[in-house]
Order: C-alpha cells, then sequence, then structure tokens
C-alpha cells in the first residue's frame, strides 16, 4: 500500500510543477480516500484557500453511492464559486487517475457552471 501511495504522490508532484492557481483562475484540487472526496480552491499566487467542500457538506446522502456522492460534491463546489464569482478553474486531480470518483466530480463541477 505504501508504494502506491509513494507512486501518486511522484505523480502529483510531476503535475504540480505545470499548474499554478490564481485569484482569477485558482486550482482545485480534488483528495479521494476510501469513504469521502474532498476539494479546495487555492490561489496559489498567495498561497491562500479560497473554499474548501467534502462529500460530508453535500445534504442528501442516504441511498446513494460515492460515485453520486462525488457528483454532487463537484456541483456544490462549483455553485460555491460562482457565488464568489470564479467560473474558470484549473483541475488538479492530485495524481488519481482520471476515472471513477475524481471524472464523477469533474463532471458534477461542469454541470454546475465551472469551465476548465
Amino acid at each position: 500500500m505504501k508504494i502506491k501511495q509513494e507512486k501518486r504522490i511522484k505523480k502529483h508532484r510531476k503535475i504540480r510543477m505545470r499548474l499554478k492557481g490564481t485569484k482569477a483562475q485558482p486550482r482545485l484540487f480534488v483528495f479521494r480516500s476510501n469513504n469521502h472526496i474532498y476539494a479546495k480552491l487555492i490561489d496559489d499566487e498567495h498561497n491562500k484557500i479560497l473554499l474548501s467542500i467534502s462529500d460530508k457538506d453535500v445534504k442528501v446522502s442516504k441511498g446513494k453511492n460515492k460515485s453520486e456522492m462525488s457528483k454532487e460534491a463537484g456541483i456544490l463546489i462549483a455553485k460555491k464559486a460562482i457565488d464568489q464569482k470564479i467560473k474558470k478553474i484549473i483541475f488538479d486531480r492530485g495524481g488519481f487517475i482520471f476515472h471513477g470518483r475524481i471524472k464523477a466530480f469533474a463532471e458534477g463541477a461542469r454541470e454546475g457552471g465551472l469551465t476548465f
């Protein structure tokens, strides 16, 4: 398990060398644990977290699987970002493969109105 996590962290470092978030176009960082998904909008110029959510913040959780909860979390962060007048973001998948819950989260964010 430790080797798998080290590989993900190595991928994330490579990704982070290319991605820089600004106040106008922040970086949407996504972390996936075994049970939950967490996301933050980060301004890398000033090292500030503009917004953060998790799938625990989604109201209706009964009867939904993890992918559906991830999609709802993506929609929720999109609504909160649009309230702060943020429409364009840079998506940072955190070294995870872009499928499953990460992909569902990204689709939810796009449905909510974010562009990346």
